[in-house]
């Protein structure tokens, strides 16, 4: 075997050594063409299948849709007279809430901590929560104080706003601690301007806006200027000792800009009264209304002036825009008091919104405002001998028990001078609104004295507003169209005694109090219907997709009943949302100051 594989490789290097020989000596061949591709092989089987992988974890379940909520009457008391309960506040540390009492001049404190899920079995007249007081000074730094006009809780502060004692001076804000026990102490003062009719803490506390209507007297020989105060708060829990004043003097002098922007300045400037020339300037006429802040910004309504202020709390720069009007055509009014649900639809018939409360809330990043578009006419009466001494002193009109007129600037549409071929004038012709009290200011367009349309007091609505005051939804009419579905004739009802329809000739349902809060991811409005009583809810988380929620009433609406029968809450002044978080049921509240009736009614709010 070894020699035979010797001479095998023998034989392969003789021959390795013939070619290796041949390479060197002759040039390459050329290269060959590609052979054809050879047959394509049969396919190989398939492979034995993998083992299953294991499953995955299960997810969440997802959250129920919202379907609304309901709300319940769970507690309710009475301040012991009518005409008392206005502003309520609460303090969620000690679970207690506040209101102001107008006709005691004191502030009412209310424990909440109690408050159970069970509805009143009877609430237009039972009562189940204790009230106490505290009395307001009746004088600071020597100067007599006037009523009470708003409150707003920080922390462990409370905040009072009084007037003086003659309206045209300026008012105070009373500073009070000690609300973690349920007994407030008096901790300061601060000077403001006149009138202080609504105030608001920032949300982190840093500031008390302050808005000061500044009302003329009765006969508009002293009118001070509106303006807004703006108090630091120290970190020691404490106000500055001085407001800082925004004024509105720079405005003066653009009253006309202003009004091609949707504001109204009703005022007698130029006429003489009680031998006194009436020169109103623009800072005089605006007088701020209600407050909401943010933490960079206050809002505040201008509603006479249907207008709005706005406040960069950082520069104290202030800017006045105007609100506009609400065309009524295509929308159900009901501008007859016939003891019927009237509706119809009107060309030639504005709304000015003219908002009493307003509120805020945040959409994607953005401030979006809330109103409730309540409207208000000015009239100011002055005492006089006789009618023959009320025209010498230049007033408007004599009332035996008002006295001399100084000045108003409603009248009946039937009373308007209506230029030829108008709406107004077609309006009239029809004669179903002749009686509807609407502006004698606004709709003569060319300014001959003849009007061309006809402008209503407050949209009898709520609006959501952009920042650029733009509207994004507006309730329309479905106040009028579901109170008078539910109460039929008994709608647009008075607040001291039942007798339908008796409203629906001058503002309506007349929306004032609104507050807004989140439930779940869901935000709500409440707004509060003055005349009638109920309480509308809508859903708002959506700015531009906002709808109707729910409607309820506590109120006995048998004809002729009045006030001082019991027949329930009546005219809701203010609206507070409490979150579920802080409150005793654990879930949401909404606190109402009923003002005519006195009383304090908290609903229960809970998810459907």
């Amino acid at each position: 075997m070894l020699g035979s594989k010797f001479k095998m490789s023998l034989l392969a290097l003789t021959l390795g050594l013939v070619l290796t020989g041949c390479g060197l000596d002759g040039d390459d061949g050329e290269v060959g063409e590609t052979g054809a591709q050879g047959p394509e092989g049969s396919p190989g089987s398939d492979g034995n299948d993998g083992n299953d992988g294991s499953d995955g974890a299960d997810g969440q379940d997802g959250q129920d849709a919202s379907t609304g909520v309901s709300l319940s009457i769970v507690a309710r008391a009475s301040l012991g007279s009518q005409d008392s309960a206005e502003i309520v506040q609460y303090h969620k540390a000690s679970q207690t809430i506040y209101a102001t009492n107008s006709a005691a001049n004191t502030i009412a404190i209310i424990a909440a901590d109690a408050i159970s899920n069970a509805e009143l079995s009877n609430p237009t007249s039972s009562t189940n929560l204790t009230v106490s007081s505290i009395a307001l000074p009746t004088e600071i730094d020597s100067v007599a104080l006037g009523g009470v006009t708003s409150i707003a809780i920080s922390n462990d502060l409370l905040a009072v706003a009084v007037s003086a004692a003659t309206a045209t001076d300026n008012g105070y804000i009373l500073f009070y601690n000690g609300l973690e026990n349920s007994a407030p102490a008096f901790l300061d003062s601060v000077e403001v301007g006149a009138l202080p009719d609504s105030i608001a803490f920032t949300p982190n506390g840093g500031k008390l806006i302050v808005a000061n209507e500044g009302e003329p007297n009765d006969d508009y020989s002293i009118d001070p200027e509106g303006s807004i105060s703006v108090i630091d708060i120290l970190a020691s829990g404490e106000p500055e000792e001085t407001a800082e004043a925004v004024l509105f003097t720079a405005l003066n002098g653009t009253q006309a800009a202003l009004e091609a922007q949707g504001m109204h300045f009703p005022n007698p400037s130029g006429r003489t009264l009680n031998a006194n020339v009436i020169n109103t300037t623009v800072a005089q006429d605006l007088e701020p209304e209600f407050v909401s802040a943010t933490n960079e910004n206050a809002y505040i309504t201008l509603q006479e002036n249907n207008g709005l202020a706005i406040v960069d709390l950082e520069t104290l720069e202030v800017t006045v825009v105007g609100l506009g009007s609400k065309n009524w055509s295509g929308l159900n009014f009901d501008g007859e008091e016939n003891a019927a649900v009237s509706f119809g639809q009107y060309e030639g018939l504005e709304g000015m919104y003219m908002p009493d409360t307003i509120a805020n809330y945040e959409w994607k990043g953005a401030t979006f405002l809330v109103t409730a578009n309540e409207g208000d006419a000015r009239e100011y009466f002055f005492p006089v001998a006789d009618e023959a001494a009320c025209t010498a002193a230049g007033g408007q009109a004599y009332d035996a028990d008002d006295g001399c007129l100084a000045y108003s600037d409603e009248i009946a549409l039937g009373d308007l001078t209506a230029q030829a071929g108008s709406e107004l004038e077609a309006l009239q012709a029809d004669g179903r609104l002749n009686n509807l009290l609407v502006s004698n200011v606004l709709g003569d367009a060319d300014g001959n004295g003849e009007f061309e349309t006809a402008y209503t007091y407050g949209a009898r609505s709520f609006t959501i507003w952009d920042q650029n005051a733009l509207v994004t939804f507006d309730s329309g009419d479905e106040f009028e169209r579901v109170t008078a579905s539910i109460h039929g004739a008994q709608f647009n009802n008075d607040d001291e005694e039942n007798a339908g329809d008796s409203r629906s000739a001058n503002k309506g349902p007349e929306p004032e109090a609104l507050t807004v809060g989140q439930i779940g991811d869901r935000t709500y409005a409440f707004i509060g219907l003055e005349r009638m009583g109920g309480i509308f809810v809508y859903d708002i988380t959506n700015p531009f997709d906002a709808f109707f929620a729910d409607y309820v009433i506590n109120r006995d609406l048998t004809e002729g009943s009045t006030a001082a029968n019991g027949i329930g809450d009546l005219a809701p002044e203010s609206l507070l949302f409490i979150d579920a978080a802080d409150s005793a049921t654990g879930e949401a509240l909404v606190v109402v100051g009923n003002e005519v009736s006195g009383t304090v009614s908290v609903y229960q709010v809970t998810p459907n």
